[in-house]
């Protein structure tokens, strides 16, 4: 079988790390790749918005199945090219996809199936989102969560706890910083507890959870700084213990198959559900119709099964014969960055200490490099991800830590407590 993934990141290169393993895959096409998908994947110059000239490719060279990485393809209607050609791929078509791509018809979704989430109020203009950002405030709320209703590449939500940090970030939005995707805005009530993240395939007729995991999104130890696309995760995450496990499956998985049903939407794909456990109930933060990353990286790390033959029965709407195999074992993964990031950082740093990070055990899954000269260099703001497995978690701890400190490029740093938040529920 021949395999096309579309994306460039860390995502996209454990997408193909993992496909790469399966005995009936023979072949595994990446668009564009990067330096490290290269050394797994035949890595293909086509751009992931040339929807087009992605499925020509997969025309012309007979390609079996595509995986869809990044969500703005996917928003954009890559899926629908695809299927219109008759050709076998991984994901949720357009309409389905709004479930990321507009955070309004998201929580509308939500609101009509009765899955648990924030109150939200949506507004088209400054004026009124600003009057009720300072009613929230007066009321007594500690905080408040402003989202652009677009796509804007992570950087669109802003939790503030105070009224000035909301009212000039509703400013911005409104003023052009994302775009059109700031053109409508979403104020939501802010949760309180902890962060989770489920991953569950879903053919249709069919969802089925993979195992949890927990991204770690703020730059900084201890959860400081600014958000970012996610500075490492691990998996399992503790906090969804057995209870909460059931409330995601009886109160978010089924109704959310429920939906997608009644509303016949054509979802084929992965629904990442970002959930906060306020005192053992899960409410949903967000809807994204891609895997997340970092977190596809452990989870991954943690599969033992034939991934191909999992991905291809989702996109065929057979999902309810696929098998999902898990080891026990946990897995983390530490994200490097490029310095200066999330804001502005300087690329074209040779990265040295890949092969001695290898050599630990541990899996080394390109983000943002490139070639330069013959050499690796960080190409982007999180660049890679160190993925390792223990007999507990602290084992994969120390394990993806041991592999991190081989590796060096001018400026990069990395975050020094992932996993840490698991390490209380095993004293």
């Amino acid at each position: 079988m021949k395999v096309l993934v579309i994306g460039s990141g860390g995502r996209e290169h454990a997408l193909v790390w993992k496909l790469k393993q399966s005995s009936q895959v023979e072949k595994v096409y990446c668009a564009p790749g990067n330096a490290g998908i290269a050394a797994d994947a035949e890595c293909v110059d086509i751009g992931v918005g040339e929807l087009e000239k992605l499925a020509d490719f997969a025309e012309q060279n007979h390609i079996d199945l595509t995986v869809v990485g990044p969500e703005a393809p996917l928003c954009d209607g890559v899926v629908d090219c695809f299927r219109n050609r008759n050709l076998t791929v991984f994901g949720p078509a357009k309409e389905a996809a709004q479930l990321e791509g507009s955070k309004d018809f998201a929580k509308a979704f939500m609101l009509k199936y009765n899955i648990p989430t924030a109150k939200a109020a949506t507004f088209e203009s400054e004026v009124p989102a600003a009057e009720y950002v300072k009613k929230e405030f007066a009321s007594g709320a500690k905080g408040i969560v402003i989202k652009a209703d677009g796509l804007a590449a992570g950087k669109g939500v802003l939790v503030a706890d105070n009224e000035a940090d909301a009212l000039a970030f509703l400013h911005g939005c409104f003023d052009g910083a994302f775009g059109a995707a700031g053109a409508k805005v979403l104020v939501e009530e802010c949760l309180y507890g902890e962060e989770a993240s489920i991953l569950a395939l879903c053919d249709g007729k069919t969802i089925v959870p993979l195992v949890s995991s927990q991204d770690h999104k703020r730059v900084g130890d201890g959860d400081t700084g600014l958000n970012t696309g996610g500075m490492g995760a691990y998996s399992p995450a503790p906090v969804v213990n057995d209870k909460v496990w059931e409330k995601i499956n009886t109160r978010i998985l089924a109704p959310f198959l429920k939906g997608v049903q009644a509303e016949k939407l054509d979802f084929r794909g992965v629904i990442f559900v970002g959930i906060m456990v306020c005192d053992g109930e899960p409410k949903v933060l967000e809807f994204n119709v891609r895997f997340g990353d970092p977190e596809i990286q452990p989870v991954l790390r943690r599969f033992d099964g034939d991934w191909f033959d999992v991905l291809d029965k989702v996109a065929r709407g057979r999902l309810a014969e696929a098998d999902l195999v898990w080891s026990e074992d946990p897995a983390v993964s530490v994200v490097l960055a490029s310095g200066g990031y999330p804001g502005s950082y300087q690329k074209g740093f040779e990265i040295s200490g890949l092969a001695e990070a290898a050599a630990t055990g541990a899996v080394v899954f390109h983000a943002g490099t490139a070639f330069k000269d013959g050499k690796i260099v960080n190409a982007g703001g999180r660049v890679l991800g160190v993925s390792a497995r223990g007999k507990t978690i602290a084992e994969a701890i120390e394990k993806a830590y041991e592999a991190v400190d081989k590796i060096s490029f001018e400026g990069g740093f990395c975050r020094r407590d992932i996993g840490a938040k698991a390490l209380k529920y095993n004293k």
